[in-house]
């Protein structure tokens, strides 16, 4: 049984082409991913800046309450 030289060629230049496309797909993602990370730490800093904001304009507790904790 012969191998036909140029199917495999183009069997190959077929696998090439998908292969482009997947790695363009994972770059894509990549930087969704890398953009969803920024958003991630960004909301995490706004959580802790309104949190000291919260502990700073609450009123004192009484040192019994704050010892229990």
């Amino acid at each position: 049984m012969s191998i036909d030289v140029e199917s495999l060629k183009t069997e190959r230049e077929k696998q090439k082409s998908q292969l482009r496309e997947l790695e363009t797909e994972q770059r894509r993602l990549e930087a969704e991913l890398k953009t969803l990370r920024q958003r991630e730490i960004r909301t995490k800093r706004e959580i802790e800046a309104l949190s000291t904001l919260i502990e700073l304009n609450s009123p004192p507790e009484p040192a019994e309450a704050a010892a229990e904790r």
